[in-house]
């Protein structure tokens, strides 16, 4: 049954202020007494760490031209506020999801309303390319029209500053007010056509470019020794990947044909996560067949992927984000360090869920982390904050997200692809392996597991269950796990770090967050966040050993993994 102010929310959205379409959707709900109606209007859709996310459909807390249209005009009277007497300029782009297109020709529609120069891409593009757009073509903002790697049923919209990071404090609030001072009739809808320029091929040569430039060393020589299998996942790196593989010079790369073109059903995989093995088994299977050396797939818009190698049973294996990250980072550094451009003034960025294992990676050669929240965006800020006293060598986070160089300010599968490919390349030629590189880091640095476990919990009931977990972990601290005394509580959302055995308070220096992590003495570390963008609360779980030798690797791995197993018992998860 709906409220009375469930259905006065819903008969607003019966006014000549919305179309016949919407108006209709919204009728037929409000005739049938549907549960849904409650769905749709109990709160409006809001920013969350990657932007705005949710189902499509009529309604405040759904994705539609008068959401959509609603922010752009919140964030187009915050620029002119901002920014004034000036020619204001933003870049749009949008991926392969249902509506994009027409999603975001209408955010266009609207910033050109306002008398703001808009470049719109002619046709789906990777995130990471409307990142460098908007820094190349020196706009004051940028939007792109994503919903990552959610169900068909879901669209997105991510917000991006100049400086080519998605918006941060305190930007993200400004622009927040100006939303919320608005009302559905007040979003300008009728374009100036002069100010919407499509823009496309010269774009992309750009980016290519930099992408190679950023991603590849003089280190390797055997790029067309590489087999590769990619798949685009039905996404937008289809659009760009072909064409910087032939450009940095691998030239055997076989792609997934059936999962080639753009397709927001997604009708080869349940999910299209890179995160995922049952997402790239087409691609594991094609590599089977064919002896390949490497699987790389990336998500729908192209931000972040998912790498297989081979183990040292030359069987095709998933590595995880961190796995990922750890690979790429020590990379990164070590073709800085050949260069002799190490001079203890560059530093990676990381974040407070992701392996502690990369501020080892880092610190062996002289380079700091610095670790920021969830978030790609909080990787920009600090890169913003360094700029002329610092150099960024590159960054990530455990969920399958890298960035190489500062030429994009968010995360990006084109370049960490390339940079991928190169490892793998390096490493065959010189008789190892992508994956005996990693083991080898870990008899270096030590042994490092992560899991991540996500609970998904829906509707009003779900959110309110998962704001219940929270409160529970905060008011009842655990002791104790696998074993080992609990000794440090990291409480972002109220921006204290709490010594559990003395019972000291320090301040934690980060903008607040709805994270709790919980640290051993040995080091042992659960985290819990709810999700910025979707109904679910994640736990993120890190341990670690020492490894003394390769021959020892799978037998520290089961320890570990067990470990994992007790922790996640102990919790009742």
């Amino acid at each position: 049954m709906n409220t009375p102010e469930i259905l006065n929310k819903a008969k607003l959205w019966l006014t000549d202020t919305f179309d016949n379409n919407t108006q209709n959707e919204i009728k037929q709900l409000i005739d049938d007494n549907s549960d849904e109606l409650t769905d749709r209007f109990y709160k409006s859709l809001e920013f969350g760490t990657g932007g705005m996310r949710g189902v499509m459909g009529a309604g405040t807390n759904r994705i539609n031209r008068y959401t959509l249209g609603k922010n752009t005009q919140g964030i187009s009277n915050y620029l002119i506020k901002a920014f004034p007497k000036k020619q204001l300029k933003v870049a749009i782009a949008y991926d392969c999801r249902h509506n994009s297109k027409l999603f975001a020709k209408a955010c266009a529609e609207v910033f050109s309303a306002n008398n703001i120069k808009v470049y719109l891409f002619e046709d789906l593009r990777p995130t990471p390319e409307l990142s460098y757009a908007v820094r190349e073509l020196n706009c004051d903002a940028g939007i792109i029209l994503t919903a990552s790697h959610n169900p068909p049923e879901y669209n997105g919209y991510k917000v991006y500053f100049n400086d080519g990071g998605q918006i941060i404090p305190p930007q993200d609030g400004e622009i927040i007010d100006e939303i919320n001072a608005l009302d559905f009739s007040d979003i300008k809808f009728k374009a100036n056509d002069e100010l919407i320029e499509v823009i496309g091929e010269e774009i992309d040569a750009k980016f290519t470019k930099e992408a190679v430039l950023n991603s590849t060393s003089e280190r390797t020589k055997s790029r067309k020794d590489l087999k590769i299998v990619f798949t685009s996942l039905h996404g937008t790196s289809i659009t760009i990947m072909p064409e910087a593989f032939a450009a940095a010079g691998y030239t055997d790369v076989h792609i997934v044909e059936e999962q080639r073109e753009p397709n927001g059903d997604f009708p080869t995989v349940e999910s299209p996560n890179p995160e995922e093995p049952a997402a790239l088994k087409m691609a594991t299977d094609l590599a089977e067949k064919i002896g390949a050396d490497i699987v790389i797939g990336t998500d729908p818009d192209c931000d972040r992927l998912g790498i297989a190698v081979r183990d040292l049973s030359n069987n095709m294996v998933l590595l995880n984000g961190n796995q990922t990250f750890v690979l790429l980072v020590n990379s990164l550094i070590k073709d800085w360090e050949e260069k002799g451009k190490l001079n203890g003034n560059q530093f990676v960025g990381s974040t407070i869920v992701s392996t502690p294992m990369i501020n080892e990676i880092a610190a062996s050669c002289g380079v700091e982390t610095k670790v920021v929240l969830t978030g790609f965006k909080w990787i920009a800020k600090t890169i913003r904050e360094a700029e002329g006293k610092q150099d960024f060598i590159g960054g990530g986070e455990e969920s399958f997200g890298f960035m190489v160089g500062d030429f994009v300010r968010d995360k990006d599968a084109v370049s960490a692809t390339l940079l991928a490919c190169e490892i793998a390349a390096q490493a065959k030629a010189n008789g190892s392996s992508m994956y005996m590189e990693l083991l080898e880091l870990y008899v270096k640095h030590g042994f490092y597991k992560e899991h991540l476990i996500s609970v998904v919990k829906k509707g009003i009931s779900g959110a309110k269950e998962i704001a219940q977990i929270m409160t529970n972990m905060r008011q009842n601290p655990i002791s104790e796990m696998a074993g080992e005394k609990v000794e440090f509580l990291y409480d972002y959302e109220n921006s204290i770090c709490k010594n559990l055995l003395t019972n000291e308070k320090t301040v934690i220096d980060l903008p607040k967050s709805n994270v709790l992590i919980y640290t051993t003495v040995n080091g042992t570390r659960v985290a819990a966040r709810p999700s910025g963008t979707e109904p679910k609360i994640k736990f993120y779980f890190s341990v670690h050993a020492p490894l003394n030798h390769i021959d020892n690797a799978k037998k520290v791995e089961g320890e570990l993994d067990n470990k994992i197993k007790n922790i996640i018992k102990e919790l009742d998860l």
